[in-house]
Order: C-alpha cells, then sequence, then structure tokens
C-alpha cells in the first residue's frame, strides 16, 4: 500500500502572493501562503499526508485499518480525501462547532461523522470528550488507528518538510512569519526548520482570545481552527517568539478585508492571522518581509464568518456598518 500518484502529488507547493492591495501604504511587505490551494482546501493536506505515509511506512496502518481522527474540520476532510485514496475506512470525531459544510465534505468523501454533543465535565471544553470519544472508538473497532494529531510530530514534521522549505525557497529572507496556531503543527514544523537552518525569521504565534495554549485565560471560541481548549502535545516553549491574541470579530473582520481588497475568499483563522498584522504594524520594521500562513478556503464558512446576519446575532455587530453599506 503506498500512497502516491495521483491526488497525492498535487499536496503543497501552494502559491505565495503579495499582498499589496491589502498593505498598501505600508514600510513593510506581507505575503500570503494560499493553504487553501491544497486540493483538499486547507493546510491540513499536509499533515494528513505524513501522518498517513509515515505510519504506512512503520506497518502501523495495513489495508485493514480503520483510521479514526479528531478534528475540528479541516484535517477530517484531509485525512477522507486519503483515505478514499487508499481505500480505507476513516472515521472522525467532531462536535458542535463543526460546520455543516466541513460534515458534507468529509461525507462525501465517504468519512463517517462521530459527533460529540456534550463538553468534558472538567474543563467545559469539547476536545477532552472527543479525544476520549476517539480512545474509546480505538478499543471497540478492530484494526483502529488514530494518527492523533495533537502528539504525533509526523504532523509538524511535514510542515518542516514542505511549507516552511516552501517560502524560503521563493523569497529567501523572511522576516517574520505569522501563523495561526492550534494543534501547534504548522508553527512547531516552521519554527523547527529555522531554527535547524538559523534563520533570523521571527516566528509570531497568532492565537484566539479564550485559548489556553500560551496561557491565555481560558474563554468562549465561536470559530474552530484557531485555539485550543488544552496544551496540545506539540507545543514546546520558544515556540514562537510573540504572540499576538485575536478576538472573533478580528477573524471575521481579516476575511473580510481579504475579499474586499484581495478577492481572496479565506477562513475565519486566516481572517485572524490578517488581524494580527494589522493589530502590530507599528511594531514591524520599515522593510520587513512578511509571511501570512492562510490557512484555508473560505466557502466553507458561508453561513458563519460571511453571513452577516449570523454575525450580527452570535457577536453583535454589523459587517454592513463595518463595509460602510
Amino acid at each position: 500500500m503506498k500512497l502516491e500518484g495521483g491526488i497525492v502529488d498535487a499536496v503543497g507547493r501552494t502559491p505565495l502572493i503579495r499582498l499589496s492591495r491589502l498593505f498598501q501604504g505600508e514600510s513593510f511587505d506581507v505575503y500570503g501562503k494560499l493553504e487553501g490551494m491544497n486540493p483538499g482546501g486547507s493546510a491540513k493536506d499536509r499533515p494528513a499526508l505524513y501522518l498517513l505515509k509515515e505510519a504506512i511506512s512503520r506497518g502501523e496502518i495495513t489495508e485493514k485499518s480503520v483510521v479514526v481522527e479528531s478534528s475540528s474540520g479541516n484535517l477530517a476532510i484531509s485525512l477522507a480525501q486519503l483515505c478514499r485514496y487508499l481505500g480505507l475506512r476513516f472515521i472522525c470525531v467532531v462536535d458542535p462547532r463543526t460546520t455543516e459544510q466541513h460534515k458534507s465534505i468529509i461525507r462525501s468523501f465517504g468519512g463517517e461523522i462521530d459527533l460529540v454533543s456534550e463538553p468534558d465535565e472538567q474543563t467545559g471544553e469539547f476536545l477532552p470528550a472527543r479525544i476520549r470519544r476517539v480512545q474509546e472508538l480505538v478499543e471497540q473497532i478492530p484494526h483502529a488507528y488514530w494518527t492523533n494529531q495533537y502528539g504525533n510530530t509526523d504532523n509538524s514534521l511535514a510542515h518542516n518538510e514542505m511549507t516552511m522549505k516552501e517560502i524560503c525557497d521563493v523569497l529567501h529572507t523572511v522576516d517574520y512569519l505569522f501563523c495561526g496556531v492550534s494543534s501547534c503543527g504548522t508553527i512547531r514544523g516552521c519554527s523547527d526548520y529555522i531554527k535547524s537552518n538559523q534563520l533570523p525569521t521571527k516566528v509570531i504565534a497568532v492565537d484566539a482570545s479564550g485559548s489556553v495554549i500560551f496561557g491565555g485565560v481560558k474563554g468562549p471560541r465561536q470559530f474552530p481552527g484557531l485555539g485550543a481548549g488544552i496544551v496540545p502535545g506539540l507545543f514546546e516553549q520558544g515556540i514562537a517568539d510573540k504572540v499576538q491574541y485575536v478576538t472573533d470579530r478580528d477573524c471575521i473582520e481579516g476575511c473580510r478585508q481579504l475579499i474586499d481588497r484581495e478577492s481572496i475568499m479565506a477562513g475565519a483563522s486566516s481572517g485572524g492571522v490578517i488581524s494580527a498584522i494589522f493589530n502590530m504594524k507599528a511594531n514591524i520594521p520599515k522593510g520587513a518581509v512578511c509571511v501570512a500562513i492562510l490557512p484555508d478556503r473560505g466557502e466553507r464558512y458561508l453561513d458563519t464568518v460571511f453571513n452577516d446576519d449570523w454575525v450580527e446575532r452570535k457577536l453583535g455587530f454589523s459587517p454592513r456598518k463595518m463595509q460602510g453599506e
């Protein structure tokens, strides 16, 4: 069983474009890494590929395996696509914050949805409850294999060997890397590449207000894919040079600015990354080269980020007024 050829070969090598309109007039340059151009629609195609490929090479996944994972949506889509290519059964444990679009795409690839409807009693978070459900499924189902995006270093390896290398091959010099955090796979892999190659790049972690990854105070978050209610196993001290927190509103405003100025429809975490750059712009030196990793496509958020009525109902502000309508 080999994970190569066909759709597999389309993973990676995503465009890196200058966001010249969005940051017009600024003294620094910003480039967006369009991870939504991966075949599965997000940066999660990269770790999905490595999590499966490395497990196959170690003999941990065989033709009989049932792949199980906990995901807020994007990794599940990527795993569902690759498992379908391999002919493997895939089960994803999700919670109520996973969008209907994400679930529909997972099912379209033959993935099975296992919904955890109640959060963990001790923490009030869904992630521990999802992980507990994954462990139950692994015990119950013969030949079940948990890819474990939260603690498996194959997750970060994908970004070490692919994402950051691709960026540096194009730009050569990167002064600031802005990266959203959740499982910490992307930021861990990029940070490892920067350190091992002794690059001067400053890593800016973009975390959600209400996330505890960097010691923040736990609070409610509307969007999946940015922040976490527990500290992931891939987190390590020194993984970032600075942490920029963004709110749900920041995520929406960043998304709306991206589509308004650059015609890029990206997901909520991408909006958070863009807002983080604007929030930090007074401290970015003249002539600096910045890269923003934009994790996924925006079509999966048409009922939330890009739905004015939803935004007004859930967050209490009007995107119409923000856009001057």
